[in-house]
């Protein structure tokens, strides 16, 4: 039965039926008659599936219920009776996507496999639970989610915990967070995007499970859905399975959804709040400036892409005019901000970080002055094509990485779907309206834009962040006063309940699963597993390679052949072993340099616009790789990555060689700028990342690639980049010396090795390709000896923030055990990461997240991820050796974990992503031959292969240094455990 055949039984109605050539498609919206659903497809030939289903979830307050029962929902369904499926389909699915996500307005919970058994197994146990999860039966599941008082005997103390509410303490710490949610809160005041829809933790304790439970009942309803498929799949059959299986169980109900819009502001709202800092920072020019303006139309897809391009043009690109008159005035050190759709009503912001108070009227007029300027002159041409190009490269080229093209689209789609039931596709048919775009630059409409959504509207906020030392110990006091109070207030009755509800939580988590439950879930066999490896495409030729100047030389090339669809992937990779020692912080800073500096032939605007214009984008990375016959060495390597349609391949390779080779490094004031705006971005990702950051810095103290993961961007690099900062005036000689020696030493032929992922047609271009980017290396020329970066020693560290929650890490070797690596290693990992430490860490402690690994070199980790807890976690990562010595699981259950490590090797890969993870294995000397023999571990692996990755765990954490990125008092609490402590930042 095809799709319109369908539609003549009554069960689904035809709304729309549109061609999308822009993605090679087609698309469909159906009403689901009964029960009131809509439904959008896309069939096409991409054989990674996608499913989602969203519901339009406006949130009335700042308790975070719409997130709540984002993660609750999934802990248990009617069909699917276990504690939480969503992890025992982690544990045994294939799945190429598995998550959840709460927006402002929308909850979204996306699946997507390339296996159609899979597949369907991962659509039933979303579907049964949204609309019919075990929330209403059992309270633990609210409590452990969302929030609980706990309080193990009548001496403690009374305290909260939850995973959501320690979430959003972790996302409350950092400054650029609150000041991203105090912009949507000032912005709109009047709806529902004026409150906090993940929670705010102070007003998380205050949602009742009687108001939890009332969202869901509203909210969570076909009538109220917005469902998506889309790939290579039986659309008909996945149509009839949803109307059988659930959507007819329902009847079509008018469900108030609505999203209000805010009524415009008549003048612009000025608001100054507080954000705390740690003792040892400093509050002079640590204030956040943002002025946020509410522009555009959410469907209106060519004034939506106009508005990107502008934020390119004026704010965003190097040497943006609006960008760069704020550091030229100095009102701050990193000037950030962009365009933000995906809302009833977009907003654009400009924000000025490490500023003053009283540089806010200074910064509105310097933001004023250049935007009128700008539309009285003429924004540049040449900066708009540039944006243009951009967008539309992305657009065409449609890689996501290791995500799913069809998770994007669904986004793409519920970006007016979920504002107009009529335009469910516009957001995927952008390829006319580039042209039109292009068509209009130098005829006034962009300027007319920024008059109309930026210069002449009120709609706007200035938002002062300002720090504030001590803040957050203020308010960790006024919640443990609040709580003592609380239970001084408590009757003898009311505390037994609370250590009733404490015990009767930790039993229900330790409760064994039913064999009914566990049978309930659907799973693969092991026989539906793919026994072959997916051969990597590497062929290693030497290529002699004829420069301009007559010279030649011959070059080693890694091709990867695959379709391309006429794109080429470049990659320049050059030693970085081979420059000295005290140069290896500085492939850090020439990461952040190169491309966003002028050369002798550009200012750095022009050049970001010829890059932008010519190719599809150009990066430069520091990248290490350990060495499969030397677990104690590791290679590294300077990274230039260009992608561009063959036929501008050797332009955008004449630009990389005007990039390496002519680099004004001696423009004092740029290279100030880039300092400060790496220290800026290097303090968000440091906090952010915590969990990272704490990684990378406990492997630093036993690894030598650790350490050099840490010298080039981690907290040994953010130390060099504060130093060079705050000394400016008396190293900016070294500074620039120390670039132009790097350059020198590292930017050589007989350094370097090219990989090119290409059509098989397309091989002739790497060669030219090459000979425009690269000069030819003299042969006489002395090479530089290669050193390891010398690790930091054994030592447990402690770095202080003003967050509210801490990452803990530990990192150790298990080469002592004598153990090999193996696959079955990978599958212990799996048990570790979705059995002990999930169980652990996360369902008793709270922890938003935890992971652990084990990789070739020999090295452990284990991690948390916004953790309310610091020696706890310590702890159960130290106990994690004994739970595999004891692990014992049947077939059953060894299946599944089986094919949930399968599914993390078999991730569908897009040219770009397989050239790159191609590559990477040939330069550690991964073959096919060993990830074959590791593959033919993991799938023969059983309880006795677990148990013997025992004593590794066991060698790794007891040679294991400790890293914990977290609040001040925790880690002081705790600083018996460190050899030091210190400052974060």
């Amino acid at each position: 039965m095809n799709l319109l055949e369908l539609t003549k039984t009554g069960i689904y109605e035809l709304l729309l039926h549109e061609e999308l050539p822009d993605i090679h498609a087609e698309g469909y919206m159906l009403r689901h008659k009964k029960s009131g659903a809509r439904i959008a497809l896309i069939p096409c030939e991409d054989n990674n599936k996608v499913f989602n289903i969203a519901f339009r979830t406006p949130p009335y307050d700042s308790t975070g219920v719409a997130h709540i029962i984002e993660h609750t929902v999934l802990c248990g369904s009617e069909r699917y009776p276990l504690k939480d499926p969503f992890v025992e389909l982690a544990k045994g699915s294939l799945n190429t996507f598995l998550n959840a996500m709460t927006y402002p307005d929308k909850t979204l919970y996306p699946v997507a496999s390339t296996n159609d058994a899979d597949f369907r197994n991962l659509m039933s146990v979303y579907l049964d639970a949204v609309f019919f999860p075990n929330i209403y039966h059992e309270q633990n599941i609210f409590r452990q989610e969302g929030w609980h008082y706990e309080m193990e005997s009548e001496d403690s103390a009374l305290t909260i915990n939850g995973v959501v509410y320690n979430e959003m303490k972790g996302v409350f710490s950092s400054p650029d967070d609150v000041l991203e949610r105090e912009t949507m809160n000032v912005l709109f005041p009047d709806t529902a995007y004026g409150v906090e829809s993940g929670g705010d933790p102070d007003v998380i304790p205050t949602l009742t499970y009687r108001n939890y439970l009332d969202f869901h009942s509203k909210y969570y309803h076909p009538s109220n859905s917005y469902i998506f498929l889309y790939g290579d799949m039986d659309m008909a059959e996945s149509l009839h399975f949803l109307d059988s299986e659930y959507l007819s169980r329902f009847d079509a109900i008018p469900v108030d959804s609505a999203l209000r819009f805010q009524k415009p502001f008549s003048e612009m709202r000025r608001v100054v709040k507080s954000f705390p800092i740690s003792s040892d920072e400093e509050t002079e020019k640590n204030t956040y400036l943002s002025w946020n303006v509410v522009a555009g139309d959410e469907l209106d897809l060519k004034e939506m892409i106009a508005m990107d391009v502008l934020d390119y043009a004026l704010l965003s690109a190097p040497g943006a005019p609006v960008k760069q008159a704020l550091l030229d005035a100095g009102i701050g050190l990193d000037i950030y901000g962009g365009f933000s759709d995906g809302f009833l009503q977009p907003y654009y912001s400009i924000s000025a970080k490490n500023s003053e108070e009283a540089e806010a009227d200074r910064f509105l007029q310097i933001i004023r002055d250049t935007l009128t300027k700008e539309v009285k002159n003429g924004i540049s041409s040449e900066s708009l094509k540039a944006g243009l190009h951009t967008m539309e490269f992305s657009f065409r080229e449609a890689d996501y990485g290791l995500y799913p093209k069809g998770l994007y689209y669904t986004l793409d789609c519920l970006d007016t779907w979920l504002y107009n039931e009529e335009m469910p596709f516009d957001a995927l048919k952008q390829l006319a309206v580039f042209k039109e775009l292009n068509e209009l630059i130098g005829t006034g409409y962009f300027e007319s834009l920024v008059e109309k959504n930026l210069l002449n509207n009120p709609h706007s906020a200035l938002i002062i962040l300002k720090p504030e030392t001590g803040l957050q110990e203020k308010r960790e006091r006024a919640l443990a006063q609040s709580l003592a109070e609380k239970k001084a207030a408590m009757s003898a009755e009311e505390i037994r309940a609370v250590m009733d509800e404490t015990r009767a939580l930790r039993a229900w988590q330790d409760s064994e699963e039913t064999e009914e439950a566990v049978a309930s879930l659907p799973v693969l066999k092991r026989s539906d597993l793919k026994k072959e490896i997916p051969v990597f495409p590497n062929e290693e030729v030497k290529e002699t390679v004829h420069f301009e100047n007559g010279k030649e030389r011959s070059i080693p090339f890694v091709y990867h052949e695959t379709e391309c669809s006429g794109i080429g992937y470049l990659e320049l990779l050059f030693n970085a072993k081979r420059v000295p020692l005290r140069l290896v912080p500085y492939l850090g800073l020439m990461r952040a340099v190169l491309i966003n500096i002028g050369t002798a032939s550009h200012t750095y605007m022009e050049l970001s616009n010829a890059i932008n214009t010519t190719t599809g984008g150009m990066i430069c990375s520091v990248n290490s790789t350990e060495c499969v016959s030397d677990p104690l060495a590791y290679k590294a390597f300077f990274t230039v990555r260009m992608k561009a349609l063959i036929a501008e391949m050797d332009k955008g390779a004449s630009l990389i060689r005007e990039v390496l080779y002519t680099s004004l490094f001696d423009d004092e004031k740029r290279i100030k700028e880039i300092l400060s705006q790496t220290r800026s971005q290097l303090q968000l990702q440091l906090q952010q990342a915590g969990h990272g950051t704490a990684a990378t810095r406990a492997a630093a103290c036993t690894s030598p690639e650790g350490a050099f993961t840490d010298a080039v961007g981690g907290i040994g690099f953010y130390r060099f980049i504060r130093d060079l900062e705050d000394h400016y005036e008396e190293k900016k000689g070294e500074i620039r010396d120390s670039l132009r020696e790097l350059a020198g030493d590292l930017f050589r032929s007989d350094s370097l090795i090219v990989s090119y992922t290409c059509g098989k047609e397309d091989r002739a271009s790497a060669s030219l390709a090459v000979s425009k980017a690269v000069l030819p290396t003299d042969a006489d020329l002395p090479l530089i000896g290669e050193e390891d970066v010398p690790v930091l020693g054994r030592k447990n560290e402690g770095f202080t923030t003003q967050g509210q929650v801490q990452y803990v890490a530990v990192a150790g070797s298990f080469l002592a055990s004598g153990i090999p690596y193996s696959g079955s290693m990978g599958v212990a990992r799996q048990i570790l990461n979705l059995e002990y430490l999930w169980q652990n860490v996360r369902v008793r402690g709270g922890a938003y997240g935890c992971s652990s690994n084990m990789k070739r070199n020999g090295r452990a980790v284990f991690v948390s991820y916004r953790d309310p807890h610091l020696l706890r976690t310590k702890e159960v990562f130290e106990q994690a050796a004994e739970f595999l010595r004891t692990f014992e699981a049947d077939e059953a259950a060894m299946t599944k974990y089986v094919i949930g490590t399968v599914s993390t090797l078999d991730i569908p890969l897009t040219p770009s992503t397989l050239g790159v993870v191609s590559m990477r294995a040939y330069l550690s000397g991964l073959t096919d031959e060993l990830r074959q023999r590791y593959r033919d571990e993991v799938l023969r692996a059983d309880s006795a292969a677990i148990r013997a990755v025992a004593d590794a765990i066991e060698a790794a954490v007891k040679d294991a240094c400790l890293c914990v990125v977290g609040g001040e008092s925790s880690v002081a609490s705790c600083k018996e455990l460190f050899d030091s402590v210190e400052a974060l930042l």
